[in-house]
């Protein structure tokens, strides 16, 4: 008997809707759908396919509106940054639009043959694991590069966004891709490895948890299949003496704060130089105190709440453990249902969850240091590697600090945030391979080397 998916409103606790688990038989039928269309697809003149994008982009545009209610119904995002969410995933198509063409096109290469070059071709049906957090980006971002490149590619959503999930399937056969191109899979963790074990699917990008990446890593590894892990992170945001809290204060707050905090790129540990501390941590709780809180539906609300209770219920306990361990808590660390209140927890050392972990949600943990060398040290403390940002207004010094900070990202004076002009991934327990950029449209192709003499 098929398992009952229900996705319900974190905010009201009321169920929006109820979908049924896709048989063994279904999901057999999906991935032989994706393999077959995969045969002609991967033929496809590159034109025919920006075309069809230039037509999914102008329909994220339209539909901007409900699918951004559906992803605030879904998991909780405040509706402006819903809206934001599309509008950056239409800019994400373009720029494949534009590039493909070129990131796609054979590299000749000089060598002692008549001819010699480099062709990309595409590996076949690559299944995608995909998360809450940002129910329409994550996915695109993935799956528009690797549709791009000529392959087909399978979905499973996490099950509280199945909304989105189907919304996102339907998205591209509007827009007039051929069936079997993207698919939606409603199905058990035990039918996912079935499919990862089969010879028609190539390879998996996930986006996810530490844990879920190595139990992935693993059963690929096992059956010789590529993957992108893109897992968890707890970014460091150093505030060093001579930073400009005026102008940037804004951009820190909005940095651990935004999508009310569940956010792998977030700040989530703010090491601060002494000399600036105090005025830091002054400001900072004047305006963490400030931010319009309230149902995500509303223009206005800029946090409401996480997209589930048991993500609160998480982050209390690694809040009050590090109380446990001698943290301050300055603001918040209140909880109701499915909302936590924004928080500021201070006197911060390693050893402490705050500290150590990824934490999902609103809490900004503040660590105090003497200097700038110990700033640095302190953010490489982690085994995780996002990414880092750095405010001061010594940039050229900051500069000579990237290859201190072992991360997949180095931003000075602006937070972390991914582009699709600009490479995007992570080293250490945050993962391996890249997304965005040419990197994320040849992580699915076979470079393969053509030799010819005449």
């Amino acid at each position: 008997m098929s398992q009952i998916i229900n996705t319900v409103n974190p905010y009201n606790g009321e169920t929006l809707d109820s979908y049924k688990q896709f048989s063994n038989e279904m999901v057999e039928n999906y991935l032989s759908r994706a393999h077959q269309t995969f045969q002609n697809w991967r033929s496809t003149d590159i034109k025919e396919r920006t075309d069809l994008f230039k037509q999914l982009a102008e329909n994220l545009l339209k539909n901007k509106e409900s699918y951004s209610t559906l992803m605030t119904q879904e998991m909780g995002k405040p509706i402006s940054q819903s809206r934001a969410e599309i509008e950056k995933c239409a800019l994400l198509t373009d720029f494949y639009v534009t590039n493909a063409d070129e990131f796609l096109a054979d590299e000749l290469i000089e060598t002692d043959a008549s001819e010699s070059f480099i062709s990309y071709d595409p590996l076949g049906c690559i299944l995608g694991i995909m998360p809450w957090n940002y129910p329409f980006w994550q996915v695109l971002r993935f799956a528009i590069p690797t549709i791009a490149a000529g392959n087909t590619v399978l979905l499973k959503h996490a099950s509280n966004v199945t909304g989105c999930a189907l919304a996102i399937q339907n998205l591209f056969e509007e827009s007039g891709f051929p069936k079997g191109c993207f698919q939606t899979l409603l199905a058990s963790h035990d039918q996912i490895e079935t499919i990862i074990a089969d010879n028609r699917l190539q390879a998996v990008s996930l986006t996810g948890s530490e844990k879920a990446g190595k139990h992935i890593a693993a059963l690929a590894g096992k059956n010789l299949k590529k993957t992108v892990l893109e897992l968890g992170g707890n970014n460091a945001c150093i505030v060093l003496a001579d930073a400009d809290l005026d102008t940037y204060l804004d951009t820190m707050v909005n940095a651990r704060m935004q999508n009310t905090g569940q956010s792998c790129i977030a700040a989530k540990r703010f090491i601060v130089e002494a000399p600036i501390y105090d005025e830091f941590l002054e400001k900072l709780i004047k305006k963490v105190s400030n931010i319009k809180i309230g149902d995500p539906l509303k223009d206005d609300t800029e946090l409401s709440v996480l997209a589930r209770k048991d993500l609160a219920d998480t982050l209390k306990k690694q809040v009050d453990q590090s109380v446990k361990n001698g943290a301050t808590i300055k603001i918040g660390n209140t909880i109701k249902d499915a909302f936590f209140e924004p928080t500021i927890i201070t006197d911060v050392n390693p050893g402490m969850p705050v500290f150590d972990e990824e934490t999902f949600g609103p809490v900004a943990a503040i660590i105090k240091v003497n200097n700038a060398d110990e700033a640095y040290k302190m953010t490489a403390n982690s085994k995780y590697g996002l990414g880092s940002m750095v405010f001061t207004k010594d940039t050229e010094t900051a500069k000579h600090q990237i290859n201190q900070i072992p991360d997949g990202a180095f931003f000075i004076n602006e937070l972390v945030k991914s582009d699709p002009r600009l490479p995007f991934g992570g080293t250490k327990a945050s993962g391996y391979g890249r997304e965005l950029s040419i990197e994320g449209i040849h992580e699915f192709v076979n470079k393969k080397t053509v030799y010819i003499n005449l």
